[in-house]
């Protein structure tokens, strides 16, 4: 089967997974060896990390188990590693939680979507105090957003710190 039939046939999974089907999205080794090339072909640093972010949701999806362990330790480097958005920390937390899942490890899978919802909580006040403060319109004020950013929780062994 050819490489771009795999791929299709791999994002139709995740599509009729999300959109109610009774298929998990698993990835196999091309899918993964795919995103691999990806990564060692970016361009950009943005090209990049937008790569490294697929292939860890690919090797955390894995029907390998050696390759959703190594989906988990990159995601938990990148976490530690540099400072990250809330969103990114979101997406990467869930990832987290979906790898520790499949490898039966289910207290640990809950701890990261616990962390999961309480960036969705923080994310959710930046916005309500931004509006707030906008009398009820997005907030489009530079200096407003960087104070508001500024504000982040600091992620700290996996954990969120207000």
């Amino acid at each position: 089967m050819a490489m771009d039939a795999k791929i299709g046939r791999f994002f139709d999974a995740v599509g009729s997974f999300f959109s109610g089907g009774e298929s998990i999205p698993w990835c196999d080794r091309d899918v993964i060896a795919g995103c691999e090339r990806e990564v060692a072909e970016a361009a950009t640093e943005e090209h990049e990390k937008q790569s490294i972010m697929r292939l860890s949701w690919a090797l955390v999806h894995s029907t390998n188990q050696d390759d959703v362990l190594r989906g988990i330790g990159m995601l938990q480097a990148s976490l530690l590693g540099a400072t990250t958005s809330p969103l990114q920390a979101r997406e990467k937390l869930y990832l987290l939680a979906v790898g520790h899942y499949r490898n039966g490890d289910y207290p640990r899978s809950r701890q990261f979507l616990d962390q999961c919802l309480e960036v969705v909580r923080f994310i959710h006040n930046i916005s309500f105090s931004c509006c707030r403060h906008n009398n009820g319109g997005h907030c489009s004020d530079p200096h407003l957003i960087q104070q508001q950013r500024s504000g982040q929780p600091e992620l700290f062994d996996g954990n969120w710190q207000s």
